[in-house]
């Protein structure tokens, strides 16, 4: 029987997509990796914390490249029989009129001291539902509008009313992890009106919820926003619903956008790095948005030979990850060695799913993330000539790709095919592999077995970014475009370097000429003639970097700005 955390619950995190186990494919890429290590740090620090997301039967993809780079996609299915532990409390929606049921499985975090953290995983495949309301939490960010929306209510006010059956009656802080789930505070604010008597919302119930709410949003362009027409909202939510939406403010420019849903109805907003912070504090200037830096769970991301290295010399780490700081005393020899058993066993894996085998004392450079256009991974080819030039110069280097497109982005399918077209054409004068269905298992192998970690997007579209703080914490260095949490991790020289300086005016011909000076005059003589001191900038990354870009840090600010603050001042005003 599931162990019964109910009592001591005051923290309640939604978010569309949670990885919570590498088997359950219930994520799509950073921002579902970001909830799980958040769920996994809340148990190590023993937060009063649980997760709300959806059940996804059919996960997001699973990601299929022909020879020619064309991405194609296949359901992911999965069973939660056997993995999950099923509820036996039952909660409705009422969608487009008509009763939409949900049941709840249960998937248990468990923390370094044995605490638990509770994650519900919310589901319509039941028999009372019609055919196509069962197959609503089938797909993440599959479907049309009307599903999405359809979706986002059931994670919100389905979430809500789930965590009132659970038992779950001492919430006090319900965290959006990003606009999807903001309709959580439509429930809220349903219970509001109830608790009043009233049938319609006053002032002092959009008060009453927002002293209850907090919002992270990790969009840093307006076009990143969920939105939905107002007679689709009326459609799909019905009454009194639609109405208690508009007549609170929470509709902009006569769309149901679920970010200013979510800026409306929260005490406390912030972005996810400093950069960030600013500038979603520029697109919504009525709001007073903060920054809280994001970070990963570091007793996941470190791999075997790291972790024991470090259970070796800092043996407080998992308690306390600010004791990586102390790695900066561990001999550079050691770092070495972990570092040569970490990649040997990335190339095995490599080896082993594409055919190529690679070269144990090249210089190996891993770019793995979600494909789409701006995060520019056709960047580095941008010369072919020069690349060639360089690998004759200064040494070879070998390249390890990895990431999926969503199926309806047909830019950044254009971009994986961009990178397959490159690599023939180079045709063996730098060797490049594209790692087919990269997830949670590739994205640990990727992080911890490359010697350097690239990352390039069109600033200022990287609200954060996480996976060269998984690099960082295996001593991995990062080579990037300054934007993101890399303006605050980058120490030149000493954990990574710069691509670009930064300019408020993007320029990516100087971008891409800083990103070959770096490799041709740097980073390749620095690997091959001054072992040394590259071993050095491992060591510090791991120092600098590890130590602080981690789901333990990040949680402990929430906890004291956010969560249970000495004093909460109101963060939204109305415009």
């Amino acid at each position: 029987m599931p162990l019964d955390t109910r009592p001591e619950a005051r923290i309640a995190y939604f978010s569309m997509e949670i990885a919570v186990d590498p088997a359950i494919p219930t994520y799509a890429g950073g921002l579902g990796i970001l909830a799980g290590d958040v769920l996994r740090s809340a148990a190590d620090l023993e937060l009063p914390a649980i997760g709300v997301t959806l059940v996804y039967r059919q996960g997001y993809f699973r990601q299929q490249i022909d020879r020619d780079g064309t991405q194609r996609e296949a359901p992911d299915t999965w069973q939660p029989d056997g993995v999950l532990t099923r509820m036996q409390d039952h909660v409705s929606v009422r969608l487009e009129g008509r009763e939409v049921h949900l049941c709840a499985w249960q998937y248990l975090v468990q923390g370094i001291s044995g605490h638990v953290v509770p994650v519900y995983l919310l589901d319509t495949d039941l028999p009372a539902n019609a055919p196509e309301d069962r197959r609503l939490t089938d797909r993440l960010y599959g479907g049309d509008a009307r599903y999405r929306l359809c979706q986002e209510a059931l994670l919100g006010l389905g979430g809500v009313a789930m965590l009132d059956a659970l038992g779950h009656a001492g919430i006090e802080v319900y965290h959006m992890n990003e606009g999807h789930s903001s309709l959580l505070a439509a429930g809220l604010l349903e219970r509001a009106i109830q608790a009043r008597g009233a049938s319609a919302p006053a002032e002092e119930d959009v008060r009453r919820v927002r002293a209850r709410c907090i919002f992270t949003t990790h969009t840093p362009v307006p076009a990143g926003q969920d939105q939905f027409p107002a007679a689709l909202m009326r459609e799909v939510l019905g009454e009194p619903i639609s109405t208690h939406l508009a007549e609170t403010g929470s509709l902009h420019e006569g769309l149901l956008n679920m970010t200013y849903l979510a800026l409306r109805c929260s005490r406390y907003i912030n972005g996810v790095a400093m950069r960030h912070g600013e500038i979603s504090h520029g697109m919504f200037p009525n709001y007073p948005i903060r920054a809280i830096t994001n970070g990963v769970h570091a007793a996941t991301w470190i791999s075997a030979p790291f972790g024991a290295l470090f259970d070796r010399h800092v043996p407080e780490w998992r308690r306390d990850n600010l004791y990586l700081r102390y790695a900066i005393g561990i001999p550079l020899g050691e770092i070495v060695d972990a570092h040569v058993k970490a990649k040997r066993i990335l190339l095995d894996a490599v080896a082993a799913r594409t055919g190529v085998p690679l070269d144990p004392g090249a210089l190996t450079i891993g770019f793995a993330r979600r494909a789409a256009a701006y995060k520019r991974a056709d960047l580095l080819f941008a010369d072919l000539d020069r690349l060639r030039q360089i690998v004759r110069t200064a040494g070879p280097l070998q390249l390890v790709f990895g990431g999926k497109a969503h199926p309806a982005d047909e830019e950044g399918k254009a971009m994986i095919r961009k990178v397959f077209e490159a690599i023939r054409a180079l045709d063996g004068a730098v060797k490049a592999v594209y790692v087919e269905n990269y997830d949670f298992e590739w994205a640990r192998l990727l992080t911890s077995g490359t010697d350097l970690w690239l990352n390039t997007p069109q600033r200022p579209h990287e609200a954060s970014g996480t996976s060269g703080m998984k690099a960082a914490l295996n001593g991995v260095p990062s080579l990037s475009v300054l934007d993101g949490w890399w303006i605050e991790g980058c120490f030149e020289g000493t954990t990574g370097w710069a691509v670009g300086h930064g300019q408020d005016v993007e320029d990516p011909a100087a971008e891409e000429t800083s990103l070959y000076d770096k490799l041709e005059r740097t980073i390749l003589p620095m690997f091959y003639e001054r072992s040394a001191t590259f071993a050095a900038v491992m060591r510090s990354t791991i120092a600098l970097n590890g130590s602080f870009f981690n789901t333990q840090r990040m949680l402990t600010q929430y906890r004291a700005n956010a969560y249970f603050p000495e004093t909460i001042e109101p963060a939204a005003t109305t415009p």
